[in-house]
Protein backbone atom coordinates (compact mmCIF):
# COMPACT_ATOMS: atom_id res chain seq x y z
CA UNK A 1 0.00 0.00 0.00
CA UNK A 2 1.60 3.19 -1.27
CA UNK A 3 2.33 5.55 1.81
CA UNK A 4 0.89 9.18 1.31
CA UNK A 5 3.11 12.24 1.35
CA UNK A 6 3.51 14.31 3.95
CA UNK A 7 1.12 16.96 4.13
CA UNK A 8 2.66 20.63 4.25
CA UNK A 9 2.46 23.11 6.80
CA UNK A 10 3.45 26.26 7.96
CA UNK A 11 4.36 27.71 11.42
CA UNK A 12 3.40 31.23 11.81
CA UNK A 13 5.53 33.09 14.32
CA UNK A 14 9.33 32.07 14.92
CA UNK A 15 9.39 33.02 18.51
CA UNK A 16 10.18 30.21 21.26
CA UNK A 17 6.96 28.40 20.80
CA UNK A 18 7.30 28.41 17.05
CA UNK A 19 10.87 27.04 17.03
CA UNK A 20 10.00 24.74 19.54
CA UNK A 21 6.93 23.36 17.57
CA UNK A 22 9.02 23.35 14.69
CA UNK A 23 11.34 20.39 16.14
CA UNK A 24 8.84 18.67 17.24
CA UNK A 25 7.11 18.69 13.82
CA UNK A 26 10.51 17.71 11.68
CA UNK A 27 10.20 14.58 14.16
CA UNK A 28 6.73 13.96 12.93
CA UNK A 29 6.57 11.64 8.60
CA UNK A 30 3.17 12.62 7.91
CA UNK A 31 3.78 16.45 7.82
CA UNK A 32 6.25 18.95 6.05
CA UNK A 33 7.24 22.02 7.66
CA UNK A 34 6.78 23.70 4.05
CA UNK A 35 7.48 27.20 5.46
CA UNK A 36 8.58 29.09 8.46
CA UNK A 37 6.83 32.72 8.88
CA UNK A 38 7.59 35.62 10.93
CA UNK A 39 7.88 39.43 10.81
CA UNK A 40 11.55 39.91 12.08
CA UNK A 41 14.55 39.07 9.81
CA UNK A 42 16.54 39.25 12.89
CA UNK A 43 14.37 36.41 14.52
CA UNK A 44 16.52 33.61 15.98
CA UNK A 45 14.01 31.13 15.39
CA UNK A 46 14.28 32.43 11.74
CA UNK A 47 17.87 31.80 11.93
CA UNK A 48 17.93 28.43 13.39
CA UNK A 49 15.21 26.55 10.69
CA UNK A 50 17.41 28.33 8.07
CA UNK A 51 20.21 26.28 9.38
CA UNK A 52 18.03 23.12 9.47
CA UNK A 53 17.04 23.75 6.18
CA UNK A 54 13.70 25.14 6.22
CA UNK A 55 12.18 27.41 4.01
CA UNK A 56 12.08 30.89 5.96
CA UNK A 57 10.19 34.11 5.58
CA UNK A 58 10.07 37.49 7.22
CA UNK A 59 7.21 38.35 5.24
CA UNK A 60 4.30 37.58 7.95
CA UNK A 61 1.28 35.92 6.79
CA UNK A 62 1.80 36.72 2.86
CA UNK A 63 4.05 33.77 1.86
CA UNK A 64 1.97 31.24 3.66
CA UNK A 65 -1.37 32.69 1.92
CA UNK A 66 0.67 32.79 -1.70
CA UNK A 67 1.89 29.25 -0.97
CA UNK A 68 -1.10 27.21 -2.30
CA UNK A 69 0.28 23.63 -1.21
CA UNK A 70 0.57 24.52 2.34
CA UNK A 71 -2.53 23.32 4.11
CA UNK A 72 -2.01 23.86 7.78
CA UNK A 73 -0.98 27.12 9.16
CA UNK A 74 0.24 26.52 13.10
CA UNK A 75 -0.36 30.44 14.20
CA UNK A 76 1.81 31.24 17.37
CA UNK A 77 1.90 34.69 17.43
CA UNK A 78 -0.72 36.46 19.40
CA UNK A 79 -4.34 36.66 19.99
CA UNK A 80 -4.79 39.78 18.78
CA UNK A 81 -2.55 38.91 15.06
CA UNK A 82 -5.06 35.87 15.05
CA UNK A 83 -8.02 36.69 15.15
CA UNK A 84 -7.28 39.56 11.89
CA UNK A 85 -5.46 35.99 10.48
CA UNK A 86 -8.12 33.89 10.52
CA UNK A 87 -10.24 34.81 8.38
CA UNK A 88 -7.78 35.14 5.20
CA UNK A 89 -6.59 31.58 6.33
CA UNK A 90 -9.86 30.02 6.03
CA UNK A 91 -10.54 32.07 3.20
CA UNK A 92 -7.50 30.64 1.57
CA UNK A 93 -8.50 26.86 2.23
CA UNK A 94 -6.04 26.66 5.28
CA UNK A 95 -7.24 24.40 8.52
CA UNK A 96 -5.60 26.81 11.30
CA UNK A 97 -3.59 25.46 14.11
CA UNK A 98 -4.27 28.00 17.02
CA UNK A 99 -1.52 28.28 19.67
CA UNK A 100 -3.08 31.82 21.53
CA UNK A 101 -5.70 32.26 23.61
CA UNK A 102 -7.91 34.08 20.22
CA UNK A 103 -10.19 31.20 20.40
CA UNK A 104 -11.99 31.73 17.08
CA UNK A 105 -12.38 28.32 16.51
CA UNK A 106 -13.94 25.68 18.74
CA UNK A 107 -11.28 24.94 21.72
CA UNK A 108 -9.46 21.34 21.48
CA UNK A 109 -7.81 19.52 23.93
CA UNK A 110 -5.72 16.21 22.28
CA UNK A 111 -6.96 13.78 25.44
CA UNK A 112 -10.30 15.08 25.40
CA UNK A 113 -11.98 16.15 22.59
CA UNK A 114 -9.83 15.83 19.51
CA UNK A 115 -11.79 13.73 17.64
CA UNK A 116 -14.89 16.11 17.99
CA UNK A 117 -12.94 18.62 15.91
CA UNK A 118 -10.28 17.05 13.78
CA UNK A 119 -12.50 18.42 10.73
CA UNK A 120 -12.87 22.05 11.82
CA UNK A 121 -10.87 24.84 9.78
CA UNK A 122 -9.85 26.66 12.84
CA UNK A 123 -8.95 25.27 16.39
CA UNK A 124 -7.98 26.51 19.43
CA UNK A 125 -5.54 25.24 21.93
CA UNK A 126 -6.70 27.51 24.83
CA UNK A 127 -3.85 27.85 26.98
CA UNK A 128 -0.97 26.02 29.01
CA UNK A 129 -2.69 25.99 32.03
CA UNK A 130 -6.05 24.67 29.96
CA UNK A 131 -3.92 21.60 28.17
CA UNK A 132 -2.08 21.02 31.45
CA UNK A 133 -5.70 20.63 34.15
CA UNK A 134 -8.39 20.39 31.44
CA UNK A 135 -8.01 16.91 30.74
CA UNK A 136 -8.15 16.20 34.70
CA UNK A 137 -11.27 18.50 35.07
CA UNK A 138 -13.03 16.63 32.41
CA UNK A 139 -11.35 12.93 34.21
CA UNK A 140 -12.76 14.23 37.51
CA UNK A 141 -16.01 15.46 35.90
CA UNK A 142 -16.70 11.66 34.62
CA UNK A 143 -16.01 9.96 37.71
CA UNK A 144 -18.03 12.95 39.66
CA UNK A 145 -19.92 16.18 37.77
CA UNK A 146 -18.12 19.07 39.30
CA UNK A 147 -19.93 22.13 40.32
CA UNK A 148 -16.90 24.37 40.42
CA UNK A 149 -13.22 23.77 39.16
CA UNK A 150 -10.19 26.54 39.74
CA UNK A 151 -6.83 25.64 38.18
CA UNK A 152 -3.95 28.25 39.02
CA UNK A 153 -0.59 27.61 36.77
CA UNK A 154 2.53 28.63 38.35
CA UNK A 155 5.42 29.15 35.62
CA UNK A 156 9.02 30.04 35.49
CA UNK A 157 8.89 34.05 34.42
CA UNK A 158 11.88 33.22 32.08
CA UNK A 159 9.60 30.65 30.26
CA UNK A 160 6.82 33.64 29.67
CA UNK A 161 8.09 35.82 26.44
CA UNK A 162 6.00 38.65 25.47
CA UNK A 163 3.25 36.61 23.81
CA UNK A 164 2.53 35.10 26.92
CA UNK A 165 2.74 38.53 28.84
CA UNK A 166 0.45 40.51 26.34
CA UNK A 167 -1.93 37.76 26.75
CA UNK A 168 -2.57 37.53 30.23
CA UNK A 169 -6.35 38.41 30.31
CA UNK A 170 -7.32 36.54 27.44
CA UNK A 171 -5.39 33.39 28.99
CA UNK A 172 -7.62 33.97 32.46
CA UNK A 173 -10.67 34.42 30.20
CA UNK A 174 -10.15 31.63 27.89
CA UNK A 175 -8.68 29.08 30.49
CA UNK A 176 -12.08 29.86 32.41
CA UNK A 177 -14.46 29.40 29.25
CA UNK A 178 -12.64 25.84 28.26
CA UNK A 179 -12.48 25.05 32.10
CA UNK A 180 -16.24 25.06 31.87
CA UNK A 181 -16.50 23.92 27.66
CA UNK A 182 -14.27 20.99 27.32
CA UNK A 183 -13.91 19.95 31.33
CA UNK A 184 -17.79 19.78 31.67
CA UNK A 185 -17.40 21.64 35.25
CA UNK A 186 -20.31 24.12 35.83
CA UNK A 187 -18.33 27.23 36.85
CA UNK A 188 -14.23 27.15 35.77
CA UNK A 189 -11.83 29.93 37.39
CA UNK A 190 -8.46 30.41 36.13
CA UNK A 191 -5.54 32.05 37.33
CA UNK A 192 -1.73 32.37 36.33
CA UNK A 193 1.39 33.33 38.28
CA UNK A 194 5.02 34.01 36.50
CA UNK A 195 7.37 32.83 39.10
CA UNK A 196 10.70 34.70 39.40
CA UNK A 197 12.50 31.90 40.74
CA UNK A 198 16.16 31.05 40.20
CA UNK A 199 17.04 28.41 38.96
CA UNK A 200 13.57 28.53 37.46
CA UNK A 201 10.91 26.31 38.59
CA UNK A 202 9.05 23.50 36.24
CA UNK A 203 5.21 24.30 35.43
CA UNK A 204 3.37 23.16 38.29
CA UNK A 205 -0.70 23.08 38.44
CA UNK A 206 -2.78 23.07 40.95
CA UNK A 207 -6.72 22.16 40.46
CA UNK A 208 -9.00 22.21 43.04
CA UNK A 209 -12.73 20.91 41.75
CA UNK A 210 -15.64 20.76 43.68
CA UNK A 211 -18.16 17.99 42.82
CA UNK A 212 -22.14 18.26 42.79
CA UNK A 213 -23.65 17.33 45.61
CA UNK A 214 -24.18 13.32 46.32
CA UNK A 215 -21.93 11.00 47.31
CA UNK A 216 -18.06 10.76 45.36
CA UNK A 217 -16.52 7.83 44.52
CA UNK A 218 -13.31 8.56 45.75
CA UNK A 219 -11.94 5.11 43.76
CA UNK A 220 -13.77 5.68 40.75
CA UNK A 221 -12.25 9.45 40.65
CA UNK A 222 -8.57 8.57 41.07
CA UNK A 223 -9.08 5.86 38.82
CA UNK A 224 -10.19 8.08 36.12
CA UNK A 225 -7.65 10.71 36.95
CA UNK A 226 -4.70 8.30 36.29
CA UNK A 227 -6.22 6.73 33.26
CA UNK A 228 -6.12 10.23 31.73
CA UNK A 229 -2.42 11.09 33.01
CA UNK A 230 -1.58 8.19 31.20
CA UNK A 231 -3.27 9.38 27.91
CA UNK A 232 -1.68 12.80 28.09
CA UNK A 233 1.63 11.79 28.80
CA UNK A 234 1.36 9.50 25.47
CA UNK A 235 1.83 12.72 23.88
CA UNK A 236 3.66 15.23 26.50
CA UNK A 237 6.22 12.49 28.21
CA UNK A 238 6.91 14.90 30.84
CA UNK A 239 3.31 15.57 32.15
CA UNK A 240 2.86 13.46 35.47
CA UNK A 241 0.48 14.10 38.87
CA UNK A 242 2.07 14.30 41.76
CA UNK A 243 -0.31 14.08 44.12
CA UNK A 244 -4.40 13.75 44.02
CA UNK A 245 -5.51 14.64 47.94
CA UNK A 246 -10.01 14.27 48.29
CA UNK A 247 -10.75 15.57 51.61
CA UNK A 248 -14.11 17.61 53.22
CA UNK A 249 -13.42 21.02 52.94
CA UNK A 250 -15.78 24.47 54.12
CA UNK A 251 -16.99 26.10 50.51
CA UNK A 252 -19.51 28.33 49.94
CA UNK A 253 -21.70 25.12 49.50
CA UNK A 254 -20.92 24.21 52.98
CA UNK A 255 -18.57 21.59 54.12
CA UNK A 256 -18.10 19.04 51.11
CA UNK A 257 -15.77 16.99 49.74
CA UNK A 258 -12.92 18.44 47.43
CA UNK A 259 -10.47 17.01 45.15
CA UNK A 260 -7.17 18.46 44.71
CA UNK A 261 -5.02 17.41 42.00
CA UNK A 262 -0.90 18.62 41.86
CA UNK A 263 0.03 18.35 38.23
CA UNK A 264 3.71 18.77 36.92
CA UNK A 265 4.87 19.32 33.45
CA UNK A 266 8.56 19.04 32.71
CA UNK A 267 9.47 20.09 28.88
CA UNK A 268 11.14 17.65 26.28
CA UNK A 269 13.92 20.05 25.98
CA UNK A 270 13.74 19.93 21.80
CA UNK A 271 14.51 23.72 21.86
CA UNK A 272 13.31 24.93 24.91
CA UNK A 273 15.12 24.33 28.40
CA UNK A 274 12.96 21.35 30.80
CA UNK A 275 11.69 23.88 32.60
CA UNK A 276 9.75 25.51 30.01
CA UNK A 277 7.16 23.12 30.35
CA UNK A 278 4.04 25.24 29.63
CA UNK A 279 5.98 25.99 25.95
CA UNK A 280 6.09 22.44 25.41
CA UNK A 281 3.12 21.30 26.55
CA UNK A 282 1.54 23.95 23.90
CA UNK A 283 3.77 23.03 21.13
CA UNK A 284 3.10 18.84 22.03
CA UNK A 285 -0.38 19.44 21.87
CA UNK A 286 -0.32 21.20 18.89
CA UNK A 287 1.62 18.19 16.91
CA UNK A 288 -0.46 15.99 18.12
CA UNK A 289 -3.18 17.93 16.77
CA UNK A 290 -1.69 18.77 13.14
CA UNK A 291 -1.30 15.49 13.01
CA UNK A 292 -4.34 14.20 13.48
CA UNK A 293 -5.76 17.12 11.01
CA UNK A 294 -3.34 15.84 8.44
CA UNK A 295 -4.72 12.01 8.56
CA UNK A 296 -7.98 13.67 7.98
CA UNK A 297 -6.80 15.43 5.03
CA UNK A 298 -5.22 12.42 3.40
CA UNK A 299 -8.45 10.43 4.12
CA UNK A 300 -10.81 12.98 2.81
CA UNK A 301 -13.37 11.75 5.58
CA UNK A 302 -14.07 14.06 8.55
CA UNK A 303 -13.71 13.34 11.80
Amino acid sequence: MEVPAPVKVAILGTGNIGADLLYKLRAADDVEVALFAGIDPASEGLARAAKLGVRTSSNGIEDILADDEIRIVFDATSAYAHREAAPRLEAAGKVAVDLTPAAVGPLVVPAVNLEEHAGAPNVNLITCGGQATIPIVDAINTAAPLRYAEMVSTIASLSAGPGTRKNIDEFTRTTARAIERVGGAEEGKAIIVLNPADPPIMMRNTLYAVPAAGALDEVAVRASVAARVAEVAEYVPGYRCKSVVIDEQDTRWGRVPVVVALLEVEGAGDFLPPYAGNLDIMTAAACRIGRRIAATLHTGVPA
